[in-house]
């Protein structure tokens, strides 16, 4: 049991590895060679620059100036000078929604935490029933903070119960508010939000198959004669997974090949060789220059095929397909609605934003999906349980005075005093957050599988599964294994009668490890997330080895994004946390709102700065976040109602009963009041809008605005052969604004030579699109074709947060 030494020794090293870390993200932050680790986003944007012509040599990689050095904390006010609605303009509403949840905890916590402190712990002080108890039943002075320390049957516990209404009316109070704001900023980011693509288009799934048509033209056919009003158009969807596979691994070559030509450039006398069998220690010794190019060139042949195959075999065509309607309120009404009598078919549904479909998933058939998401749920099932093994390892080193009553050979090691404290304050808390590392990766994978269409989706569902991983593991099982290792050696030596009180007892107790964890996970882990090891390390070691031109230094930046399948289910525990140790043992409080504050101002600087989201879902995700709240609601009522029947009082325990009841109701008003904002359009916010932008834009051709809006990324060619895809299956060539002009005369050169390259392909997208390619009426073929022959498709503002690009197909300049 972790004393308030071994708080102390675990407060001073984490905040300590917080400090370090935040002094070296001032000093590297400064640094010219780390601008793009540090502020990708402003990069993507075109809202910073590296001017290399304006520094010296030593200038280009080192900050001279002293100045920036002394204030090393100017990040704090930089994150904070941002308003919520320029926030929500520069980075998009999910990253604004995302900081929300920080601040609805610091509102939620403080004041129950300054009520807690001042009403409960002074209550709790003055109890001394573990002072009384038998000295086997393992405790510490924080324990004498808990509810552990009220006299069994004591009137104390009116107390409790009523601060247990009092924190329940506070949280959902706080709930209805911060719902009611969220709904109220998505509709008015949708009805703000400039014309997009996906705001007119509905995927259909499960299309059947009709022995005498087309994919295309049953889904032509069919939408023709249901809405024959506003049907524009369709996309089909190829099963081109097979060539994204070959486009990654080309992509992987081509950086080998980059690396062994620049190491070559540098050291020209001689050229790179190595051998080809297992790890270049065995086989025929071979130029790597001339090895890689022939890969790449025998790759491209493949590429080829494939590409043909796809373009000409029926069979690609896969039952899905986006259909784009002429106005919002048209596609409102087909993808809230039943399309079919036979309710397995025509399956509609709001397609997701271009970039944010996950193009693999969309081959899947749809008659596999109910089974490979039934298997996926038992294998998470069986990956919880499994997880139980080293949770509870972990535990045994949170409990070493349990432990030692059972294996007393171990007694002399754990006694030393720096081991004990270091066992017991910082290691159990560092143990579990390494256990978790890759949890979230597994998770994501398991999603995929299961066959969800947009990394919108994914993420949520991913974030579902590790809540209920954290859940069982994290803290059931803490508690759980933590007690049982705890009070072994007591629950072989008392009376069964006993064995109620021992627990009721014993479960406060654990709010020590979780004061451990929350500092390894919520202080240090915040400090790290803003140094940026792991993409620091991996820029430079690209920069070193792969990096040619600007534009390999760009795509060597990796801004990555918030991460909601892994960041939501922790910041759910640390609701969850503290919401049942409010009433139990509020000494926890400060510690979750150190937490809560730290890490608002850590990540709303990484928002502005680094994170680039690869989607916008509007909030979408908020149901979940309040459903989740609500859950941790519920268990700490289940939890103090089982505390305190152990505490025989049989006055104040059966009040409890109406907390759960009472917190169920306001969760099914609130679903019924709010969450309709989340999961259908109003038909009246489409009409409106259809019709300010009829009246604004009366010679509006959208038929041209949402003809390549879903095509497949493969189809999308590079603007050179150095360019190659920006995500695991885009293939599509962006240019920044502010770089075009300065890369102009350097691919000018490059580019007649790679548009005669490229005659042959663009030959065959001609022919795919005149095959297979969309079914608009006659009027859309025009626009389009213009529109292809220009190779030029310019996003409106709102496609991504970041500014608009430009996407170039076949090297033709606008």
């Amino acid at each position: 049991m972790a004393t308030l030494e071994d708080l102390g020794v675990s407060a001073f090293i984490n905040i300590l590895g917080a400090f370090v870390f935040l002094i070296l993200f001032a000093v590297l932050r400064i640094q010219p060679v780390n601008d793009r680790v540090y502020f990708p986003k402003l990069y993507l944007a075109g809202k910073r620059q590296h001017d290399h012509s304006a520094r010296s040599a030593v200038r280009r990689f080192v900050n001279l100036n002293v100045c920036t050095y002394i204030t090393f904390l100017s990040w704090v006010p930089g994150a904070l000078r941002m308003t919520e609605n320029e926030l929500v303009a520069h980075a998009g509403l999910d990253s604004a929604v995302y900081l929300r949840i920080y601040t609805l905890g610091l509102k939620i916590f403080l004041p129950i935490a300054a009520l807690a402190l001042l009403v409960l712990i002074p209550v709790n002080v003055s109890g001394g029933t573990l002072l009384g108890l038998r000295k086997e039943v393992v405790f510490s002075n924080i324990d004498k903070l808990s509810i552990s320390n009220v006299n069994p049957g004591s009137n104390r516990f009116f107390i409790h119960l009523l601060m247990a209404y009092v924190f329940t009316f506070w949280v959902c109070f706080m709930l209805y508010k911060e719902y009611s704001n969220v709904a109220f900023m998505r509709l008015h980011f949708l009805a703000s939000q400039k014309r997009r693509a996906d705001q007119f288009t509905v995927i259909v799934r499960n299309i059947p198959r009709i022995s005498s048509h087309s994919t295309s033209e049953t889904v032509d056919e069919f939408f023709r004669r249901n809405h024959p009003d506003h049907y524009l158009g369709q996309q089909p969807v190829y099963n081109a997974n097979r060539y994204a596979k070959l486009v990654k691994k080309k992509e992987r070559l081509q950086n080998w090949l980059d690396y062994y030509q620049l190491k070559f450039e540098r050291h020209p006398e001689k050229r790179p060789t190595r051998r080809t069998g297992c790890f270049g220690f065995c086989g025929r010794e071979v130029d790597q220059i001339d090895y890689y190019q022939a890969r790449i060139s025998e790759l491209e042949r493949k590429m080829a095929s494939e590409r043909q195959k796809v373009l000409n075999d029926p069979k690609a065509i896969m039952p899905v397909s986006f259909v784009t309607f002429d106005s919002r309120w048209g596609a409102a009404v087909c993808a809230q609605t039943q399309q079919s009598k036979n309710p397995t078919q025509w399956l509609t549904d709001w397609a997701p934003e271009p970039r944010d479909v996950y193009w693999q998933n969309l081959a899947i058939p749809f008659f596999s999906l109910s089974i490979r998401r039934f298997l996926i749920s038992v294998a998470v099932f069986a990956l919880v349980f499994f997880y139980m093994i080293p949770i509870t390892f972990v535990q045994s080193l949170a409990n070493l005075e349990g432990l030692e009553k059972v294996a007393p050979f171990l007694k002399p090691v754990i006694e030393v005093n720096v081991v004990k404290s270091f066992l017991q304050g910082f290691l159990p808390g560092l143990a579990l957050k390494i256990f978790l590392y890759i949890l979230p990766t597994v998770l994501m994978i398991m999603s995929k599988v299961e066959g969800y269409v947009s990394l919108s989706s994914l993420e949520r569902r991913t974030a579902s599964k590790y809540y209920y991983f954290m859940l069982v593991n994290v803290f059931l099982g803490s508690i759980i294994a933590g007690t049982a290792f705890e009070q072994l050696y007591y629950f072989l030596h008392q009376p069964p009668t006993q064995i109620p009180r021992t627990i009721g007892v014993g479960i406060p107790m654990k709010a020590t490890f979780f004061m451990t964890y929350i500092m390894v996970d919520g202080w240090a882990g915040i400090a790290n997330e803003i140094l940026r090891v792991k993409p620091l390390v991996i820029y430079h070691l690209k920069n070193m080895f792969i990096v040619k031109t600007e534009r390999d230094r760009e795509r060597a930046m990796d801004p990555g994004s918030i991460g909601l399948g892994e960041n939501l289910p922790s910041l759910q525990l640390y609701f969850l946390l503290g919401l049942v140790y409010a009433v139990v043992t509020p000494l926890l409080l400060p510690f979750i709102i150190i937490f809560f504050a730290f890490a608002f101002l850590v990540y709303r600087h990484q928002i502005i700065n680094v994170y680039n989201q690869e989607y916008e879902s509007a909030a979408a995700f908020w149901p979940q976040v309040h459903s989740r709240i609500i859950a941790s609601l519920l268990i700490s009522h289940v939890t103090l109602f089982g505390l305190m029947s152990t505490k025989k009082a049989a006055y104040s325990t059966p009040l409890l009963i109406f907390l759960p009841l009472l917190t169920i109701w306001f969760h099914k008003y609130c679903k019924s009041r709010f969450e309709p904002a989340f999961r259908k359009y109003p038909l009246e916010e489409a009409m409106e809008k259809d019709n300010m932008e009829h009246a604004s834009e009366p010679n509006l051709n959208l038929k041209s605005f949402l003809a390549n809006a879903y095509l497949h990324p493969i189809f999308h060619l590079f603007e050179e052969p150095a360019k190659e895809e920006e995500s695991q299956e885009t293939v599509e060539v962006r240019i920044d604004k502010a770089q075009q002009q300065q890369q102009q005369q350097q691919r000018d050169h490059q580019e007649e030579t790679h548009v005669r390259s490229s005659s042959q392909y663009h030959h065959e997208e001609s022919h795919f699109r005149s095959t297979h390619e969309t079914h608009y009426h006659h009027e859309s073929h025009v626009s389009r074709s213009t529109q292809y022959h220009e190779g030029i498709h310019v996003r409106s503002d709102t496609d991504s947060p970041s500014p608009p690009h430009f996407i170039y197909h076949y090297d033709i300049q606008p």
